[in-house]
């Protein structure tokens, strides 16, 4: 009997990360790292329209550099450096730039036990905490996919991203008046194409119209860079009225029954 005992207990006794790896495959380090360059190279290039937009605002080469390699999360520094450009309050434009870069701090609340970093090297991980890395992380199916992937979108977006603001901003300072040529638009249009692909519920669509409404009614009445905190306030709105419609229904279901 024993002998039964010792004979069957292997097979009855399952391992939990085994099931885990047959549930989820891991992925090939050769292709985390091509997915992973493959979005930091994309969006790294557009550093240089933050590099254009910056200088055209008034910016110096020093200054604008000094932007992506200290703040580093592109929204932000467009949000910036346009209120500015149109001549915005600089409280006003950094209090639009800051809310614009609160999204951040969430993302890190997720990746932070993703990731399961040491807490030396957390505040370093974090400056690296943006839409691109953060997207690449998630998609990842286990702890160093997710890292490697993680590494690899940070350091070739931050290091392009750097290297085209430097190439835009000496190419917008050699050019002269940047309006005249019209890479003025440069930014808003980059910022567009950045922001367009993230929309991708009806809620999200509602919000980013309900934004466009609000920028567009007070910009001409309200000093430059307000709108942009305006418009933030899309958001909650078109959340409260998701959820009124979410109670409405669920009462009616209620109802029916």
């Amino acid at each position: 009997m024993p002998e039964q005992i010792e004979q069957t207990a292997p097979h009855e006794t399952a391992d939990p990360h085994r099931a885990s790896s047959d549930a989820a495959p891991r992925k090939s380090d050769t292709a985390v790292v091509r997915d992973a360059l493959g979005v930091g190279i994309a969006v790294g290039l557009s550093g240089f329209a933050f590099g254009v937009t910056s200088a055209g605002a008034g910016l110096s080469v020093l200054q604008s550099c000094l932007l992506s390699l200290l703040v580093f999360t592109g929204a932000s520094q467009f949000a910036l450096v346009g209120a500015l450009g149109a001549g915005g309050n600089p409280f006003a434009a950094a209090a639009g730039a800051f809310f614009l870069g609160a999204r951040n701090a969430f993302y890190g609340l997720r990746l932070s036990g993703l990731l399961g970093y040491r807490a030396l090297a957390k505040p370093f991980a974090a400056h690296w905490v943006i839409d691109e890395t953060s997207a690449v992380t998630l998609a990842q199916p286990d702890r160093h996919s997710a890292r490697l992937g993680f590494t690899v979108t940070g350091l070739s977006l931050y290091v392009l991203w750097n290297l085209t603001t430097l190439a835009g901003a000496l190419g917008a300072e050699a050019l002269g008046d940047t309006a005249a040529w019209g890479l003025d638009a440069a930014g808003p249009a980059v910022f567009l194409a950045l922001l367009a692909p993230m929309l991708r519920t009806t809620v999200e669509r509602a919000a980013a119209g309900l934004a466009v409404v609000l920028m567009l009614v007070t910009l001409p009445v309200l000093p430059a860079g307000v709108p942009v905190l305006v418009s933030a306030l899309a958001a909650p709105a078109v959340l409260l009225v998701q959820g009124a419609r979410s109670r409405k229904t669920s009462g009616a279901e209620e109802e029916s029954r």
